[in-house]
């Protein structure tokens, strides 16, 4: 006969499957502290034993770790993602820069089509806020406020994609451009024209998704992230450009 007996599952497994769902949905976060275990037995109504139980098992496969005295984290799971050797390499060279850009224009146009598509509510919810945040931002001026912005609108979008494998791994290279790996975004918001076509840029961006206009969404994106490479090139320019005056200065001194 076909037919198997029904094990029914742990309280343990049961506790280690709801934190794997949390964690592979992006609502726990790498670095996250977990609750005490107190409250989160509470929480989940499970017994402490079970708890334990089930975060040993967690932590034996690497997605949470406990830092002592201090309590339960989720894993840095995503920088595991690129070695520390290639993140250097991308640093270092201006070919890596370019295709970042096309890369994230490429896979953020899906995104901000599946997000119009895709989004709840509560998704698009949160994507007003975080631009609404952006607006007072610019207001106000202030650089290092906007630019962090500018990456948690972005991971909004994405987010509201509702795919688990294109959010992982735009987090990881979220990581890599927060770090200045591949350019620093302050840099573009020095200028006010380059402030107010990225925040213009952003609400299009947004009133697209808000619109449930995919095609128009994605087009937004990529026009945006057009622009930001076209940026990028003009510094470098700039950059280039001081240097050879600084050698005709320091000749001229010297002459």
């Amino acid at each position: 006969m076909p037919f198997q007996k029904i094990n029914q599952e742990r309280v343990a497994d049961t506790v280690m499957h709801q934190i794997e769902q949390l964690i592979l949905r992006g609502i726990l976060r790498p670095g996250e502290r977990l609750p005490s275990e107190r409250d989160l037995s509470e929480k989940m109504s499970v017994s402490r034993p079970s708890l334990r139980e089930a975060i040993s098992d967690l932590e034996s496969r690497g997605l949470l770790t406990t830092r002592k005295g201090s309590g339960v984290y989720v894993a840095d799971v995503l920088g595991s993602a690129f070695s520390e050797p290639l993140i250097q390499l991308f640093a270092s060279h201006d070919e890596a820069l370019f295709d970042y850009i096309a890369f994230r224009r490429d896979l953020e146009g899906l995104a901000a089509e599946r997000a119009a598509r895709l989004a709840s509510d509560t998704d698009i919810k949160v994507i007003s806020a975080i631009f609404k945040k952006m607006e007072n931002a610019h207001n106000k001026r202030n650089p290092a406020e906007e630019s962090a912005l500018d990456a948690e609108f972005h991971m909004a979008i994405v987010e509201a994609s509702h795919n688990v494998f294109m959010l992982h791994m735009m987090r990881s290279m979220f990581e890599m451009l927060r770090a200045g790996v591949f350019y620093n975004r302050q840099v573009m918001f020095k200028v006010r024209t380059t402030r107010t076509a990225l925040l213009d840029q952003h609400r299009k961006i947004h009133d697209t998704i808000v619109g449930r206009d995919p095609k128009a969404a994605r087009k937004a994106i990529e026009e945006h992230l057009s622009f930001v490479e076209m940026c990028m090139t003009q510094n470098q320019k700039a950059d280039q450009n001081e240097k050879v005056a600084k050698q005709r200065f320091e000749h001229e001194q010297n002459r």
